[in-house]
């Protein structure tokens, strides 16, 4: 069966980006067949240049390919870095240093409901400092594996997508976050959560709290839409 829309794919990868000199390249993250990535094939689950790249594979085959930035999560953006009132993440008037630490990522509300993946950058007596970009804003990624599984997406399956629920991915890269792996379906496992950005209304409206994040960062994966 060669992968198409509503199939339900299983794939082991690693994906790489630019290393610091020219033609090196940098192991970010991987998929193995323990901990695979799994998807929903044309449900915007994936960067649309991903399923691109994976549309047609059957069971076994290797793939690599790579994805500019401007298809993948754009530049990096330096008016993403925002310094926030640090009383935003207290909860009864008290930081949780537990989640709230330098290289953590923690969601934030904006002003509309929206989730916003933020990672900490720096903790003052005052404010904290968060960078709303995505991990892998400004990189070039690329991507090597194998398809591992291809079949028909159960109705439980496609039923729980549609409840707003996401596979257990790993890498495949959109911008939200849910399953278990970085990149693909999104995800708080090896890879990481949403890309989100504030807009003109910023975070600094938006609220924190016990219900604002689960206690837990991300890595540097790719996500869902």
């Amino acid at each position: 069966m060669k992968i198409t829309a509503n199939n339900f794919v299983s794939a082991e990868y690693e994906l790489f980006v630019n290393g610091e000199n020219a033609g090196e390249l940098e192991l970010m993250e991987k998929a193995t067949p323990e901990q695979p990535l799994t998807f929903i094939f044309g449900l915007g689950m994936m960067l649309p240049k991903f399923e691109e790249n994976m549309f047609g594979l059957e069971e076994g085959q290797t793939f690599e390919f790579t994805i500019n930035t401007e298809d993948a999560y754009g530049e990096y953006d330096d008016a993403s870095v925002l310094d926030l009132d640090r009383s935003i993440f207290e909860v009864d008037g008290n930081l949780d240093a537990e989640v709230v630490f330098e290289g953590n990522v923690v969601p934030l509300m904006d002003n509309e409901g929206n989730r916003i993946n933020a990672q900490v950058v720096e903790v003052t007596d005052k404010h904290v400092k968060v960078d709303l970009n995505h991990p892998l804003a400004g990189e070039t990624l690329h991507f090597k594996g194998k398809v591992l599984e291809v079949r028909e997406a159960t109705e439980q399956e496609l039923a729980s997508l549609q409840g707003g629920g996401c596979g257990s991915g790993g890498c495949g890269c959109g911008s939200g976050g849910c399953g278990s792996g970085g990149c693909g379906s999104g995800s708080c496992g090896d890879g990481g959560c949403g890309s989100g950005s504030c807009g003109d209304g910023g975070c600094g409206d938006g609220s924190y709290g016990d219900d604002a994040y689960s206690g837990g960062g991300c890595g540097s994966g790719c996500g869902c839409h």
